[in-house]
């Protein structure tokens, strides 16, 4: 009978590895976007590999105010596994993201058998719920950014290492000869889970409630400051220590990228009010998720009195008072509460920084109690009746049917730029961060005048705003490539007097210069901007172009070095290389390179 559990179970937990295959498989067909992506990965050469070099990097790095070592790991392996092509990126992700459905699916059947004991006649509920409530957490809208984004592999390899955790420490708590190894492997495992994303910081908290329902270990007739408790705050220590030292260093990457929004600019009371919107919100779209969207923009301008944010601390008060009810009659919801609140803490308001006020993304640890009460209510049902139990059942499937569904369209939201950013301004047509990441991208494709006019309405809607700078930066460009130097120009200047140490600004300025033939000017800006941030691939074809108007061949072949170090598929920075060999009369090694060139990208009427 035992064997016959065994089996069922890992069965079980196969059939929801395949189920979360199946709805997010539409996810291997998306391409990097330009929202991270295009930094994290495709105009950044030190992540490429797994050698010495590229390994110190990503422990000492604190890239884009991130501090993920192992994540970075797993980055540079698909690079030396895949080149640049996103499809084994976006692999591994949902390898990542099965793996963890199956997980916790383990974790969700541990948590019941202790909270809701059946008799073992009806052990096969217990599977049947924890395996429902595993694929609700699994196929769930909300889940989709972590997935289908690359940039997001951070979320998928912490929250593995998270589930890991969780599941060596409940082993753990099993008085048994292996439960001393158990529990420093949960402790090891936590320490990975914080080396990929410092948002596992939750789990010492999460634990502790964990102690009180459903270990009963802390609490209770146990009381909370025994012999007995002490051992399990004892226990909790190097958990702490852990989470200590990860948020120091998250609080100092922070810090690097001057990231963090100051209490000058953004005051307390606003603070609460969006951390009390940002737990109302979540919990809506966990019921509802609809018109889920990459960006939901934080207003430049705020008001703490607003009707939204008074319906969330109403939500948010209610809710706890409920929780604190039925904390003796229904346990689990209290502890799914707070567990949630918890989970959620590291990314409220309280530590604002970004320009969102909320991210689909941040639910992805946070919901997992939410799916654990679901599958307890489950058991519940079944336990006081099998019809009851079959009914409910019944209609979680039909929500993690209709959930796949969901999901499977919003993954292909993620297909590329341009689907994007034209779904986060279908969601909210007043983002003007949205605006421009989308006209940037129209940019890209050439189609000027449908950009200027993102550009020109961007502007409008800002009214004044500091992202006025980003607008006329991309309005420039577009002018630009219109062959209007001198118009964009004074749209650069007008996005440097916003934003001095706006870098593109500064690249663009150099590129308009060069149309200009004042390639000593140009190259000015360009120093200003690659001071700034030195890993600009296009910035070093530019000055490279420039030194080519001056008939400095040779040092313009240095910048376009650089700029293939830098993105090795970028065929501009062959093309150039090439024309500078050209000059240099070495036509065989010139030819090398326009051959690199056309097989990067066979269209380019320039290498041709």
């Amino acid at each position: 009978m035992a064997w016959a559990h065994r089996s069922s179970r890992w069965l079980t937990a196969l059939l929801i590895i395949l189920v979360t295959l199946a709805a997010f498989l539409p996810t291997l067909h998306n391409q990097f976007v330009a929202w991270d992506d295009d930094r994290n990965f495709a105009g950044n050469p030190y992540y490429r590999g797994l050698g010495w070099t590229q390994v110190r990097w990503m422990w000492t790095s604190f890239y884009m105010g991130h501090y993920m070592p192992l994540t970075w790991m797993t980055l540079g392996a698909d690079y030396l596994l895949w080149g640049m092509n996103p499809l084994g990126y976006h692999l591994t992700n949902l390898l990542l993201h099965a793996a963890n459905a199956g997980i916790f699916y383990f974790v969700v059947v541990w948590i019941l058998r202790l909270a809701l004991p059946l008799p073992p006649e009806r052990d096969h509920a217990l599977t049947f719920s924890a395996g429902l409530a595993a694929l609700l957490f699994a196929v769930h809208p909300l889940r989709v950014e972590s997935v289908a984004w690359v940039t997001e592999r951070r979320d998928l390899l912490s929250g593995f290492f998270y589930l890991l955790t969780l599941l060596a420490f409940l082993r753990s708590c099993e008085r048994s000869e292996r439960s001393r190894w158990q529990y420093w492997l949960s402790v090891a495992l936590f320490g990975c889970a914080l080396l990929s994303k410092s948002m596992a910081v939750s789990l010492p908290a999460v634990l502790l409630i964990l102690e009180v329902y459903p270990l009963r270990r802390l609490g209770g007739s146990i009381g909370w400051w025994t012999k007995p408790a002490r051992r399990i705050y004892l226990e909790k220590v190097p958990f702490v220590l852990l989470a200590g030292v990860a948020s120091a260093v998250a609080f100092k990457g922070q810090a690097v990228v001057h990231n963090m929004a100051p209490l000058t600019r953004f005051p307390m009371p606003h603070r609460l009010a969006v951390s009390a919107y940002g737990l109302a919100f979540y919990l809506l779209k966990t019921i509802v998720p609809s018109s889920l969207s990459p960006l939901y923009e934080l207003p430049f301008t705020m008001n703490a009195g607003e009707m939204r944010f008074i319906l969330s601390y109403a939500a948010v008060l209610a809710l706890t008072a409920i929780a604190l009810a039925l904390r003796h009659r229904v346990p689990g919801m209290a502890a799914a509460w707070l567990a949630y609140v918890v989970c959620l803490l590291p990314v409220l308001g309280i530590f604002q920084n970004g320009p969102q006020i909320a991210a689909d993304r941040y639910t992805y640890l946070a919901g997992l109690g939410w799916a654990i009460l679901a599958g307890g209510g489950i058991v519940f049902c079944c336990r006081n009746s099998i019809r009851a139990g079959l009914v409910v059942g019944s209609l979680a499937i039909c929500v993690v049917a209709a959930s796949a569904m969901l999901t499977w369209k919003q993954v292909q939201v993620w297909h590329d730029s341009e689907s994007l950013w034209s779904h986060a301004l279908s969601i909210d047509p007043d983002s003007s961060f949205a605006r421009n990441n989308l006209g940037h991208e129209l940019i890209r494709q050439s189609r000027l005048g449908d950009a200027l006019r993102h550009f020109e309405q961007s502007l409008r809607t800002q009214q004044g705003k500091s992202a006025d700078a980003e607008a006329h930066n991309n309005w420039g460009l577009a002018l630009l490539g219109q062959g209007k130097p001198t118009s964009a120009i004074e749209q650069f200047q007008q996005a440097l007097r916003i934003a001095p140490n706006l870098v593109a600004a500064h690249s663009n300025w150099g590129t308009a210069l060069i149309q200009q033939g004042k390639p000593a000017e140009a190259i000015a800006h360009f120093q200003i901007a690659l001071a700034i941030q030195p890993d600009l691939a296009d910035t070093h074809i530019n000055w490279g172009a420039a030194l080519l108007q001056q008939g400095r061949p040779a040092e313009a072949i240095e910048h376009f070095r650089q700029a293939a170090r830098i993105e090795p598929h970028h065929a501009p920075a062959h093309t150039n290389w090439g024309v500078a060999l050209l000059q240099l009369g070495k036509r065989t090694e010139a030819t090398e390179h326009f051959q690199q060139a056309q097989r990067i990208e066979r269209d380019l009427a320039e290498t041709r």
